[in-house]
């Protein structure tokens, strides 16, 4: 087994090659305008460092999401490219669990990451393996009640640590494509089925046709 995992749901563009057992290599950078720019050359990155080559891969592993329009879709894309042209499995994991399962937390807890839009993307979970509700999108504001004191870790809850009282600022901020790796390679021993590699929005995205616009066709 020899898993790529790839994530572009938040500011992060990470990657990451896992060979059932561990984590060979891993690529993270923050930077929340440049995911088309820096996927690839961390892909090329993780694998120089592992010593292994692209045809090796037997899975692909990418988070879907929920996250903003454009950045997600570069790593879907990238992940149905790869998929495509080594006919291997592509398997969808929601991005959130793999900030879930970075904390390694054994506690209820609740996962956000920045929306934009002075919105979050959350879902609460049981333990770092086990999400207990689907994701949503919301205001921090309209959650307040329901957050207060819970331990919470992402940046969304760092973002808005008045509504989140019970961040853990010492869990993970961003995604890691290692932890989206090694819980996929548990779900692959187990047995358990993925998401489908297909987007995660939640919300319609930002640019949009206006709605009086006039058609203007050749007389």
């Amino acid at each position: 087994m020899l898993l790529l995992a790839l994530d572009t749901a938040t500011p992060a563009v990470t990657v990451a090659l896992h060979d059932g057992s561990q984590v060979l290599a891993e690529s993270r950078q923050v930077d929340a305008r440049r995911h088309g720019e820096l996927l690839l050359p961390a892909v090329d990155r993780v694998l120089a460092e592992a010593g292994r080559t692209l045809d090796a891969v037997s899975d692909i592993v990418v988070g879907v999401g929920p996250g903003p329009y454009t950045g997600l879709r570069v790593g879907l894309v990238t992940a149905a490219t790869f998929g495509a042209a080594l006919d291997v499995p592509v398997h969808g994991l929601c991005s959130l669990d793999g900030l879930a399962y970075a904390s390694g937390l054994t506690e209820p807890f609740v996962v956000a990451t920045d929306a934009r839009r002075k919105e979050v993307y959350w879902a609460r979970y049981g333990d770092a393996r086990t999400r207990l509700t689907e994701p949503a999108v919301d205001r921090p504001a309209d959650l307040a009640d329901q957050m207060a004191g819970v331990p919470a870790v992402g940046a969304g809850a760092l973002l808005y640590a008045s509504v989140f009282t019970g961040v853990r600022r010492e869990g993970p901020e961003h995604q890691s494509a290692g932890a989206l790796a090694a819980l996929a390679a548990e779900k692959l021993a187990a047995g358990t089925e993925f998401l489908p590699a297909q987007p995660l929005y939640l919300r319609r995205p930002d640019a949009q046709v206006p709605a009086n616009y006039k058609v203007v066709t050749p007389t």
